[in-house]
């Protein structure tokens, strides 16, 4: 297939450009290197510093792939229209938003970075597919955020409501708890609104927080390391807690850490959005995937970093600190997640020796670690 991607620079967007290049298909990677700019004016950085995706691209073409790359901002509709109707695209990966939840309660500024970047690229791109290409795939990452914590069980995307002795299929309810979240809200809206409207097809991948490393020949050949985030803005909470735990300070729980929430591998995103270009909707339809594999409250995730890494002498306490988040921390929370295991996810379930393998890459980099942004420094505003 010929496949753009945008926003492959990042944590998930240059391991899945990887996968797919390796699996033969054609590519197009696009990236502003926006996320870098933005961590390194807040202070923050991966655990190991990644060359430019030029630099990436050209290993991979001398590995016999098919990939060409573009730094362009997808804000810039002219810019993106270009590139799209130049490549003539079966499926578009959409990874091209700012992932920060902390970073978008910072202020108003930051807010309306998140809003004005999130929303622009999303529109844009609906507005590429039905201009110029209306049977393009798009494949969007959204996530669980977007469900928020109801007190009923959250269903893959849609809801059938019977009301007054009539009924209705209408998408799930969303109530996030930051502005970033909200953001994705939006997005959804967006999608679905001009699927209805112009017959273009969607997937939408309700993704739970991801874990891992990316363990791979080429990554590994050529030191192409992973945008591994550990500080309290864009790092994951298992990443986090893990790189905590290596750096020999307490692994910092939010509030009283029963927080629950959906949880997925690296491997496990991979393997989704390839399940996903391969099972993709009609025209004018919206397939919606709650795409995590376990459900673990904050207090688990913790102690199984602390029981895990003691059968390599790291030995770690645990804190509760006072939540920088506002969000509900005793609540009910079961979600549904069968699409993407009828389609044939083989899902990967955190273990000891998972956790033992994430930690054993960091302590490869531990000389790298920056202790200084180890602890949250954001609050909501």
């Amino acid at each position: 297939m010929k496949i753009m991607i945008l926003g492959a620079d990042g944590y998930l967007g240059w391991p899945t450009a990887v996968d797919l290049a390796f699996k033969k298909h054609k590519l197009m990677l696009v990236d502003s290197y926006i996320k870098r700019k933005i961590m390194t004016k807040m202070n923050r950085e991966p655990l190991v510093k990644s060359p430019t995706l030029s630099t990436k691209v050209r290993k991979l073409n001398k590995a016999g792939c098919n990939v060409s790359m573009a730094n362009i901002d997808c804000c810039d509709f002219t810019k993106l229209s270009n590139i799209f109707k130049k490549f003539q695209p079966d499926a578009v990966i959409h990874f091209a938003e700012l992932p920060s939840a902390p970073y978008s309660m910072i202020g108003n500024k930051e807010a309306w970075s998140t809003l004005d970047n999130n929303l622009h690229t999303t529109l844009n791109l609906i507005w590429c597919v039905k201009n110029i290409k209306t049977d393009c795939h798009i494949i969007k990452l959204g996530t669980m955020g977007e469900y928020g914590t109801p007190n009923i069980d959250i269903e893959e995307g849609w809801l059938n409501i019977k009301h007054n002795n009539r009924e209705q299929r209408f998408m799930y309810p969303r109530q996030a708890s930051s502005l970033y979240h909200t953001s994705k809200i939006m997005d959804t809206d967006l999608l679905w609104f001009y699927t209805r409207m112009n017959k273009i097809k969607v997937t939408d991948l309700m993704q739970g927080p991801v874990y891992g490393i990316m363990n791979n020949d080429f990554i590994e050949a050529n030191d192409f390391q992973i945008s591994f985030a550990y500080d309290d803005m864009f790092g994951t909470v298992l990443n986090r807690f893990i790189v905590q735990a290596v750096a020999k300070t307490p692994l910092l729980v939010y509030g009283s850490g029963s927080q629950i929430r959906g949880y997925i591998n690296i491997k496990d995103t991979l393997a989704c959005i390839s399940l996903a270009l391969e099972n993709p909707p009609a025209s004018g339809d919206m397939h919606i995937h709650n795409q995590f594999t376990e459900q673990f409250s904050v207090n688990q995730l913790a102690k199984k970093v602390q029981k895990s890494l003691k059968k390599i002498d790291i030995d770690v306490s645990i804190n509760k600190i006072k939540n920088p988040r506002i969000e509900s921390e005793k609540h009910y929370y079961n979600a549904k997640n069968k699409n993407m295991m009828n389609y044939g996810l083989s899902p990967t379930f955190l273990n000891d020796d998972i956790i033992i393998s994430i930690a054993q890459y960091v302590l490869k980099y531990k000389k790298y670690i920056n202790k200084k942004i180890l602890k949250p420094k954001t609050k909501w505003a």
